[in-house]
């Protein structure tokens, strides 16, 4: 049993209130979050974690559902609403008392106003409103989808201004997408549903393989993808298959 810091339970103060008339997204039943280390990923509440290089899939029992998964300190993340914690899927038991979180990136967790904690327990910044998604760009700041809109945190920038169902981070910041995908410099890896493709800079389609829905990313120089289920497969940059 994972010793949890109940005792540090309860709600921090909240800063503001989300505007009655803002727009509210319901959390995606599966995602994932991929790191050098492995991939983690939520799936219907629940959250597990798979280490390079053995992808070996744990999922362990936590004190309510997640809503999402998050990498930060080289650890794997799970945000749990119901319970106001952020804790850790495995290696050391770890657990931090953030209050209702509706969204996690890699280096925070957002609450129902905005307001936001770091993954050591500080105050980090945040955004006035519910974001709906975060993600932390390939520049290594944060984005948001508040009212709508993708914003960059720091200074509020609009992005888009009709974001797709998906976030995904680029080598310069992050974007929306309608397909799970991860880009590179030199391309970009994404599944649409019934095969997983690799596609130049161009948008040309280099390589393809039979494969299902689910989250692709890259861990180190594996092309790893989970479905939903729980699923880990791993690929080379070619798309060679080298574990199923």
């Amino acid at each position: 049993m994972r010793r949890l810091l109940l005792s540090a339970l309860g709600l921090l103060p909240l800063a503001a209130c989300a505007p009655a008339t803002a727009p509210r997204t319901a959390v995606p039943s599966f995602s994932a979050a991929y790191a050098p280390e492995g991939v983690a990923w939520v799936d219907a509440g629940r959250a597990c974690v798979a280490r390079a290089p053995s992808y070996r899939a744990v999922c362990p029992a936590l004190p309510g559902a997640a809503v999402g998964v998050a990498w930060n300190g080289g650890d794997a993340w799970a945000a749990l609403p119901g319970a106001g914690l952020l804790v850790t899927l495995d290696r050391a038991a770890r657990s931090v008392p953030v209050g209702r979180v509706v969204a996690v990136s890699s280096t925070r967790a957002y609450r129902e106003d905005g307001s936001a904690v770091a993954f050591d327990g500080r105050p980090a910044p945040g955004v006035v409103g519910a974001p709906t998604a975060a993600i932390t760009g390939g520049d290594g700041q944060d984005y948001v989808v508040l009212a709508g809109a993708l914003r960059r945190v720091p200074d509020g920038l609009v992005v888009e201004t009709a974001p797709e169902p998906l976030l995904e981070a680029t080598p310069t910041g992050a974007r929306s997408v309608s397909l799970p995908g991860v880009t590179t410099l030199t391309g970009t890896y994404r599944l649409t549903g019934t095969a997983l493709q690799r596609l130049d800079a161009a948008g040309r389609v280099l390589a393809s393989v039979p494969h299902g829905p689910g989250r692709v990313g890259l861990v180190g120089a594996d092309v790893v993808t989970v479905a939903p289920g729980g699923t880990v497969r791993v690929f080379g940059v070619d798309l060679t298959p080298l574990m199923r």
